[in-house]
């Protein structure tokens, strides 16, 4: 079920908080766009998975250049985390295609409430 938001309303609304919640804490891209593209605006799982990955790339530039400037990056830690996720990014992509979109959702929305379960926890 998605609600009936215009996309010119609903995409800039929704970067505007990936940027915010990417900044202020370390997420933004798949745990807040992926399920708005979803809710709002009735993306398919596999096409809100695709359109996030392209505005994380926009985001992480402009984050890095931010934290960057402000001396607040590790950059050799960044690249020991950042090149072999590059290589997870494409193992993910080349799984998400084998695996049906129902099963995908599911995973997706297991993986949220986990997050939140271990949030509240502590």
């Amino acid at each position: 079920m998605s609600w009936s938001v215009r996309p010119v309303v609903a995409l800039p609304a929704i970067g505007l908080s990936a940027g915010f919640f990417s900044a202020l804490f370390g997420v933004g891209g798949g745990i807040v766009v992926v399920p708005l593209l979803i809710l709002l605006l009735g993306y398919s799982t596999r096409w809100a998975t695709g359109t996030s990955l392209a505005a994380i790339g926009i985001t992480s530039l402009f984050g890095m250049a931010a934290y960057g400037l402000l001396g607040e990056v590790s950059w050799s830690d960044a690249a020991l985390v950042g090149f072999p996720a590059m290589l997870g990014t494409l193992l993910g992509t080349w799984a998400q295609q084998r695996v049906p979109t129902r099963t995908l959702t599911i995973l997706f929305s297991v993986l949220l409430v986990a997050v939140a379960a271990r949030l509240f926890v502590g």
